[in-house]
């Protein structure tokens, strides 16, 4: 082995050591922001009535689902492989460099997308929820809360860039824990406003679109030391033809496509929900919740954390590293989502109720929200993989295939989505969710053979074996345990209790290494701090 070799690997076995203590800053940061999100849904469910939030969830699809996708998504599979490969190829002030104008030309794009979306709002609104006509007074709340809401997108896309920095950097910790602000501002304005806009005569239901966009300035302010700090803090550049921008933009232009293809998307869901009668929208959407818990502390965590890593590898040329590196991650995403699938499918009625069932949100927003659950939750461990395997593709550079499956998991959806709504309503939607992502997990593994080369199949597939055979032991106890409990909160406390509990003596006993991988991460992290 050479000198550049023996260099390349340790490189590769440095990254995988440190990936677990690094996805535990960003899962911490995460779970603060679920759990703080978790209480905000829990306000919402217990103060607002289901229309009031079915307007607001549809109103904040529309600018959230634009800032996933020019903000958090052209970071990740464009800016912060550029930057990491400067970084590792070039030199600081290079990335600087770089930097400073891409800041410049996002903000432009924000701005432009942001005052676009508030013109447009009725059109839009037209677009994702023409259901809401049939019932009086709610088709022109969602138009004025899709107005008021779509500065968000301006503050949420500065953050997203910001956080690429901070990523690109090692900087982990204030780019993972400044998103739970978000719902510190929801949380504030829901509890104040209230009172304060009826006083007013004005609807109170519009305390949500002013909490979010509280929410957006206190992420773009928590961002502003560390990145001061670590110099890239300067003024926006103008430089479009910077070489470094041409790159940003070659790779986001497949992403384009894309976000063509996920409003498509999109659109039809919020469509399909608003002519499935009143609370759909939020039935829907609070499932989307709960599955949002697990694959973001964990599972979120890994992705962001690996993604320098890979790009880093992947710009010095070595698919050994980076597939072995990949592999792992993979591995311990797994280990994480196959069991939160099993528990969310077999505790989904208990959990929902202890959550949720208080106020507005009665036993049959229970029922209904678990039924979505059901299919939302069981498919957490396919949107998982396409989770992981997605900053693979990004780090070598190729943002064409993945657009290109989603055109196919579009189709998977629309045709699911029409055949279930009718016989099983809402959660029809979901299952469609749930079907389409498989048939995009399948396809993006046989891209990322194709294009990078053999994935360790083998390694990964007797990995899932065992954390399968853990969660099923787990399922089987957590089950009969919630049922001896009765119902409500003690459910939900016992079944998650024991399903955890048996979870990790199966897993220890059937030698699964992933557990000590990911309790020996986090205590290397707390030692080093």
């Amino acid at each position: 082995m050479t000198v550049t070799e023996t260099a390349t690997a340790s490189d590769g076995q440095r990254e995988r050591q440190s990936l677990v203590a690094r996805a535990s800053v960003v899962g911490a940061g995460t779970l603060l922001s679920r759990v703080l999100g978790l209480l905000r849904d829990m306000t919402l469910a217990a103060l607002f009535s289901r229309a009031a939030t079915d307007a607001f969830f549809v109103a904040f699809t529309i600018p959230n689902a634009l800032r996933q996708l020019l903000g958090e998504g052209a970071v990740s599979s464009a800016v912060v492989p550029v930057l990491t490969g400067k970084l590792a190829t070039e030199n600081e002030d290079s990335a600087k460099y770089f930097f400073a104008r891409i800041r410049a030309v996002s903000l432009a794009a924000l701005v432009t997308v942001a005052a676009l979306g508030m013109l447009f709002a009725e059109p839009l609104t037209e677009l994702f929820a023409s259901g809401h006509h049939a019932r009086p007074g709610d088709f022109e709340r969602t138009v004025s809360m899709t107005r008021w809401v779509f500065p968000y997108i301006v503050f949420a896309g500065t953050a997203a860039l910001g956080m690429a920095a901070l990523h690109a950097k090692r900087r982990f910790a204030v780019a993972a824990f400044a998103p739970g602000l978000l719902n510190v501002g929801f949380l504030g304005a829901a509890l104040l406003l209230p009172p304060v806009l009826l006083a007013r005569g004005m609807d109170p239901a519009h305390a949500l679109w002013i909490g979010a966009l509280v929410g957006g300035v206190l992420q773009v302010a928590a961002q502003v030391p560390a990145l001061r700090a670590i110099g890239y803090a300067g003024r926006p550049v103008w430089d479009p033809w910077d070489p470094g921008v041409r790159v940003v933009f070659r790779r986001i232009a497949p992403l384009t496509f894309g976000i063509g293809v996920y409003y498509v998307d999109l659109v039809l869901s919020r469509r399909f929900l608003s002519e499935l009668g009143t609370g759909a929208q939020s039935y829907f959407s609070w499932a989307s919740r709960l599955c949002d818990f697990p694959q973001g502390i964990f599972v979120m965590a890994l992705s962001t954390a690996a993604l320098p890593g890979l790009s880093s590898l992947a710009a010095r040329g070595d698919r050994e590293e980076l597939t072995k590196t990949w592999a792992h991650g993979m591995g311990l995403a797994l280990f994480v989502a196959i069991p939160a699938s099993v528990a969310m499918a077999v505790l989904r009625e208990p959990l929902v109720a202890a959550l949720f069932q208080r106020g507005e949100f009665d036993a049959l927003a229970v029922r209904e929200t678990a039924q979505a659950l059901l299919w939302q939750g069981g498919a957490i461990w396919t949107v998982s993989v396409v989770r992981q395997i997605l900053p693979l593709f990004y780090a070598v550079g190729d943002t064409r295939t993945p657009v290109l499956v989603s055109v196919v998991d579009l189709a998977a959806f629309v045709v699911l989505a029409v055949v279930l709504r009718g016989p099983m309503g809402h959660a029809g939607v979901s299952a469609a969710v749930a079907g389409s992502s498989t048939v995009q997990m399948v396809l993006l593994i046989a891209g990322a053979r194709w294009r990078v080369g053999p994935l360790r199949g083998g390694e990964l597939a007797r990995s899932a074996g065992r954390t399968l055979g853990a969660s099923a032991v787990a399922a089987l106890g957590a089950r009969g345990a919630s049922q001896l409990a009765g119902g409500g909160v003690l459910a939900a406390l016992v079944g998650g209790l024991v399903f955890v509990t048996l979870f990790g003596v199966a897993a220890w006993g059937l030698g699964a290494p992933e557990l000590s991988t990911l309790f020996g991460g986090v205590r290397r992290r707390l030692q080093h701090r």
